[in-house]
């Protein structure tokens, strides 16, 4: 059997990307509104930190408001909650952002609850849960949204095709197992106390890793020609010895790479995979966002 295809999400994102841009300016041209995206960080993640920069300077590209509140570590979930408050109310302001981790004294859930739902473009306020679980109009957690994008570049038409997830969070795992249904798929949801978890994997036409564990997934695991979407993202310690010796890492998937492309159809590569997806689809969901608030549809 050949190797698999490489699913190309840094190359979809920037096509994505410019899309977006381009229904951004017709909407400033024809309602005269800006889409306007606003992304609040407390405390000082590195990570975040890099994260946030990227979204501003990606939200400006797109022809978008972009609008970056940055507030100290202490912090009280009061004192965010008052920010929230602001921001769902400020008619400029069409998505609404809180980068997590937050410190320890701020409950996510307390925060993610406040965000209004028709601004809430990270998809993770209950009420879009629901509205997905339901099948109703609903904003989508990004990286899932991404991984449905590419799924359907690849492979067209997802109708009847058995598709397994791997991973049952709030963030990635459940809210692409909804959206595979509403795609007519049959879902299987599995996670790490599945029993004889390769035999559950081997049975996806798709096969969606979203459980946080490096290369967990291997290549015997996956039926031939499969679609395989690599939501993982992990650092591990470099394969050079004196790489790793100097204490260096390397980013890889939920998925054995070298192992799955030769058994899969499709294949995300990570990094490169359903990374660059998330902030293209952030972008995306702000323009949704702004279209729905202004009563214009999807």
């Amino acid at each position: 059997m050949s190797e698999a295809r490489l699913i190309d999400g840094k190359a979809y994102a920037a096509n994505l990307r410019q899309r977006v841009a381009v229904d951004a300016a017709a909407m400033v041209r024809d309602h005269g509104v800006k889409p306007g995206l606003a992304v609040v960080l407390v405390g000082e993640d590195p990570a975040s930190q890099i994260y946030v920069r990227s979204k501003g300077e990606q939200t400006l590209e797109a022809g978008m408001h972009s609008l970056t509140i940055r507030l100290p570590t202490e912090t009280s979930q009061d004192e965010l909650l008052d920010v929230v408050a602001r921001l769902n109310a400020d008619p400029a302001i069409h998505g609404v952002l809180v980068q997590f981790p937050v410190p320890p004294q701020i409950d996510p859930a307390v925060i993610q609850s406040a965000i209004d739902p028709d601004k809430d473009v990270d998809g993770l306020n209950p009420v879009n849960a629901g509205r997905l679980a339901t099948g109703l109009p609903a904003l989508t957690a990004c990286t899932p949204l991404g991984c449905m994008l590419l799924l359907r570049d690849a492979l067209g038409e997802l109708r009847g095709r058995h598709a397994v997830v791997v991973g049952r969070s709030n963030l990635v795992g459940k809210p692409i197992a909804q959206l595979l249904l509403q795609a007519d798929c049959t879902v299987t949801i599995a996670h790490s106390r599945t029993v004889d978890l390769p035999s559950v994997t081997r049975l996806g036409d798709i096969l969606v890793a979203a459980v946080g564990r490096a290369e967990m997934i291997r290549g015997d695991w996956i039926k031939p020609g499969a679609a395989v979407i690599d939501v993982g993202m992990n650092r591990v310690p470099s394969r050079r010895p004196k790489a790793a010796a100097a204490g260096k890492t390397i980013v890889v998937g939920d998925v054995a790479f070298e192992e799955a492309s030769q058994v899969a159809g499709w294949l995300t590569p990570v990094p490169g995979g359903v990374g660059p997806m998330t902030i293209a689809c952030l972008l995306l969901n702000t323009l949704t966002a702004t279209r729905r608030q202004l009563g214009l549809g999807d």
